[in-house]
């Protein structure tokens, strides 16, 4: 029988939730069971070195196991880095000591993605900044790409986002480059894989037909297309439509609600206020980009 590749993860989280976490150990098809503890594809496993959420350990020995994993596998690991970065103040997060002072999350996220084969950002907030970036943004919120494109690291980075996004999204991705290679994964003019964030939201959308005859929801519970109360279908890339959330289950739109455009670099600010109509100025500019790429 031929060994199994093992392919090391280092998850780091900077200022976050824990919601992308979460949203991973909802993992349905494959289970969290089967990503974790099996070969995601033929031959080769992932193999979660450190996820602070998720792991038992803590202290001393996770840095440890940080810079061994790093040290083993130069060019051979994984960095998935869920949360923003903050530059303000190095206190705002830190993740261990070094010389008894605090170690910045964006010391050990550049010294790490440098050494990495690739970083993935993983939610809105590492792929964009995401809600700590809002304004007025105290704490210097950056994304995982801005932070690299700072310190002049060209590692590739892969952005998953969504608030939270579907496990779906990133065990996909993993499969795609652990069976096919990093360049196998197209994505778009701002890194998402387009397997995934290749659609509007608003071109699958089971009220479209509601949209295109002028039927609107005047108020929440109404029939009719959300457009009028703040839905950002139509600028958001995401195929919530047809994959769904919690197993298949339901999806925003479906429990009544507006996309609020989570995938989206705009988001939360210029999305904003997320239960009013999206200015048409706004809406024009997506529609001049659409025509563009056609």
């Amino acid at each position: 029988m031929a060994d199994i590749v093992e392919i090391p993860v280092i998850w780091l989280q900077g200022a976050s939730c824990s919601g992308c976490v979460v949203s991973l150990l909802n993992s349905c098809s494959p289970s969290i069971h089967t990503v974790l503890l099996r070969e995601l594809t033929p031959g080769k496993h992932v193999n979660l070195r450190i996820q602070a959420t998720a792991m038992a350990g803590q202290g001393q020995q996770v840095i440890d196991l940080i810079e061994d994993t790093a040290k083993a596998k130069p060019g051979g690991y994984l960095l998935v880095m869920e949360g923003s970065i903050q530059l303000t103040h190095p206190l705002f997060a830190t993740l261990g000591e070094a010389g008894g002072e605090e170690v910045p999350i964006s010391e050990k996220a550049a010294e790490l993605a440098r050494r990495a084969m690739a970083v993935v950002a993983l939610g809105t907030c590492a792929a964009y900044g995401g809600i700590p970036s809002g304004q007025p943004n105290p704490t210097g919120a950056v994304s995982i790409a801005e932070l690299l494109a700072q310190e002049k690291i060209d590692t590739p980075v892969i952005s998953i986002p969504g608030c939270p996004p579907h496990p779906d999204w990133l065990v996909g991705t993993l499969a795609a480059v652990m069976r096919y290679g990093l360049d196998a994964v197209e994505v778009d003019e701002i890194g998402r894989p387009r397997m995934f964030y290749g659609q509007l939201v608003h071109e699958t959308c089971p009220r479209r037909a509601d949209f295109d005859a002028g039927k609107f929801a005047r108020n929440f519970g109404e029939s009719g297309c959300l457009y009028e109360l703040g839905c950002k279908g139509p600028v958001t890339y995401a195929d919530c439509p047809k994959r769904m959330w919690n197993s298949g289950t339901n999806w925003c739109i479906g429990a009544g609600s507006p996309c609020h455009g989570c995938v989206e670099p705009d988001f939360p600010d210029r999305l904003s206020p997320l239960y009013r109509k999206i200015d048409e100025e706004r809406l024009d500019r997506f529609r001049l980009l659409e025509t563009t790429k056609e």
